[in-house]
């Protein structure tokens, strides 16, 4: 395990120490939750930015599924008649 220096703002360290208390933990168990945590958001930020790049590129290139072919589809989930998904 690495040690890293961090220099916190008196608004962040103030209610990090309320917290710590509050919980139990330690400051450092806090900090390294919170830093998991934002790198796990940016990285399902990330794939979803892929996904849309994908998508914008699929309809650039004419692969879409129009309106007329989707709603019957959506409209038929739950029922027993239920639709197969329109395919580009």
């Amino acid at each position: 395990m690495s040690v890293t220096s961090v220099r916190l703002q008196a608004d962040v360290e103030t209610p990090l120490e309320e917290l710590s208390k509050k919980l139990d933990r330690s400051k450092n168990y806090l900090i390294n939750q919170a830093i998991k945590e934002f790198i796990a958001r940016q990285s399902v930020e990330e794939a979803r930015w892929e996904e849309t790049l994908q998508a914008l590129s699929s309809i650039q290139s004419g692969k879409s599924i129009s309106e007329a072919e989707v709603n019957p589809w959506l409209e038929s989930w739950g029922t027993e008649g239920e639709l197969t998904a329109p395919k580009a």
